[in-house]
């Protein structure tokens, strides 16, 4: 039975997400129909485009992103003290960048004297929107009305563009965080679209590397970026402060590991993870044995929500369940129980 989006997002547990849309029956996304011939390549600009509106939008940040033919996935970041620390005005002028302004929001905009009760119901508006811009739902909402629209006029049809609603799953640690984007970057390899990451077009780890390459060639000296793709979430750097909120290991570990681990999965080879990058999954508590086939089905053995299983345990509790679907890959891909 379907279940609220609300039981299953909870930003005590995890501010991560792994999201999924996939279009309903045999409609295009992008890539090229074998059908029809015809090609929606053009289209991956539009997702990419949508995200990064989105993004300046709403208190959410893109942690990775994949486009393929009928579906896309991406990983956010929810950033709720972001969403809470803007100012009256910020939320009304955030919002007004997503839909018409309020005929109340437009008066306190323009400095009009404003009755009590007009304030008072202004106020209530406020927190509903700040609300909204930390909610994964209208993001999702807001990125695949978006895009289904442009599809139904390009196409000129009308009706669902896309199955359902959003596939969403929990990452509870930083084990089923690197887990995830790796799976995440890495779908177009496991597809055959492309052999190595940086060949994998309209992903986040394409623009990871891009931006990696970049910097280096500015600055041989330097062993690492100096500054973060503008669109994703940033790794840990060594050089952000105690508050910026980061993805906790190196961006240079990361694509190490998943390059590696995309030629890996592309020659389809059982392989045995290097040792020179067993000590990056050991410390966030991952089996290295178990690691390509952790990536490899991931789609198959994990489900709604992901993370060392005392984590899960505790996160079904808050949702008054009993247990979740893929505990026994959880125990196999975990090295030991996480505290």
């Amino acid at each position: 039975m379907t279940r609220a989006r609300e039981t299953l997002v909870s930003l005590e547990a995890t501010p991560y997400y792994h999201c999924i849309s996939r279009c309903v029956r045999r409609a295009w996304l992008c890539g090229e129909d074998p059908y029809t011939g015809q090609s929606f390549e053009h289209r991956r600009q539009w997702v990419l485009d949508r995200l990064q509106e989105l993004v300046d939008i709403f208190a959410i940040d893109v942690c990775a992103y994949a486009i393929i033919s009928n579906h896309y996935h991406v990983v956010l970041h929810v950033d709720a003290d972001k969403a809470n620390g803007m100012t009256d005005q910020q939320v009304i002028e955030q919002w007004n960048r997503l839909y018409k302004g309020h005929m109340l929001a437009d008066r306190y905009l323009a400095g009009e004297v404003m009755s009590r009760a007009e304030w008072e119901a202004l106020s209530e508006l406020i927190e509903k929107w700040r609300l909204r811009l930390y909610d994964i739902s209208w993001f999702m909402r807001c990125l695949n009305e978006h895009l289904a629209l442009q599809a139904n006029a390009e196409d000129n049809c009308k009706g669902r563009f896309w199955e359902g609603r959003f596939k969403s799953q929990a990452l509870l640690d930083e084990g089923a965080l690197l887990t995830c984007m790796s799976y995440v970057d890495l779908n177009p390899i496991r597809a055959g679209l492309a052999e190595t990451p940086e060949r994998s077009d309209f992903t986040s780890v394409q623009e990871r590397i891009e931006a990696y390459a970049e910097r280096r060639s500015e600055n041989k000296a330097k062993l690492g970026p100096k500054r973060q793709p503008t669109k994703l979430h940033p790794f840990k750097s060594g050089r952000e402060k105690g508050s910026v909120k980061c993805i906790d290991f190196e961006l240079n570990d990361y694509l190490c590991l998943v390059d590696w681990t995309g030629r890996a999965i592309r020659e389809d080879k059982k392989g045995a993870i290097p040792s020179e990058l067993a000590p990056i999954l050991e410390r966030i508590g991952l089996n290295p044995d178990a690691w390509l086939t952790s990536v490899r089905y991931y789609n198959r053995n994990y489900f709604s929500v992901l993370g060392a299983i005392d984590r899960i345990k505790a996160y079904a509790q808050t949702q008054k369940k009993s247990w979740h679907r893929g505990q026994r890959a959880v125990l196999r891909s975990y090295r030991l129980v996480m505290a």
